[in-house]
């Protein structure tokens, strides 16, 4: 008997020697990414690389799993890094304190990878992961907008091609079709996004919190959506349960 016991009943031990072996990248981790590495971490995914720039701030503690009164101010990557050791003693965790972009791709194996996970938020980080990643033939699965919604039961699995509704899709879709790539694993919502109601008093760009050091305070982001704990934390954890379905697919 071990931690992962229940796992192996469903599973069997093929697919969880499978899971030990793997090395999975989250890029990400945020509301979404951040869930996505527990479930993966609790589901024996033996081997990570987690990707994130940004340091835990007083306004993730209402949606982000690593958020605490306790990290506030420290590094996403170190938090979500002892944390899924703390999880599993065993697992070997590679983290880079840096934002994906192209200009940075080169400095990135997918190759190394079984499987990447997409849960950043700018359009040509997502872009540029989903063309490396088809380059080096490693399975890849998106996560669409899950800002501004409020309905976790809208969240579908589905080829980009198929999705309708979200406005991310349908830049992602256009984006991806100039650089000849149509297929892409995305988890999407259907529910029309709500319009965020900004005032002075809850206004990041005027009452800004970002901790001290932070790469991407407020001030500079193009638009802050608003979010709650219990819509990009069910997204995250789609985007485990479909790593794990294909992973464990390939072992039988």
């Amino acid at each position: 008997m071990d931690q992962f016991s229940r796992t192996e009943l469903l599973l069997g031990k093929p697919a969880l020697d499978r899971l030990r072996q793997s090395r999975v990248a989250v890029f990400g981790l945020g509301g979404v990414g951040s869930f996505t590495v527990e479930a993966l971490a609790r589901a024996g995914i033996g081997r990570f690389l987690l990707v994130d720039d940004d340091l835990v701030c007083l306004t993730n503690l209402n949606r982000q799993l690593i958020a605490l009164h306790s990290t506030l101010g420290q590094a996403k990557v170190t938090v979500m890094a002892a944390r899924v050791r703390d999880i599993n003693p065993q697992a070997e965790v590679e983290t880079r304190k840096t934002f994906y972009l192209p200009e940075n791709a080169d400095t990135f194996d997918l190759a190394q990878c079984d499987y990447v996970v997409d849960a950043v938020d700018t359009v040509s980080a997502k872009v540029e992961l989903a063309v490396r990643a088809a380059q080096a033939g490693i399975p890849l699965i998106s996560c669409m907008g899950a800002g501004n919604k409020l309905d976790a039961t809208r969240f579908e699995v589905a080829d980009i091609a198929a999705t309708s509704v979200c406005p991310l899709c349908k830049v992602m879709r256009r984006e991806l079709k100039r650089r000849g790539l149509t297929g892409l694993k995305v988890v999407y919502s259907k529910e029309t996004p709500t319009e965020p109601v900004e005032t002075d008093a809850l206004s990041c760009r005027k009452h800004c919190v970002c901790p001290k050091g932070s790469p991407r305070s407020c001030t500079v982001r193009h638009r802050i959506p608003g979010s709650v704990s219990f819509v990009p934390s069910v997204a995250g954890l789609i985007l485990a349960g479909e790593v794990v379905r294909d992973l464990v697919a390939r072992a039988r």
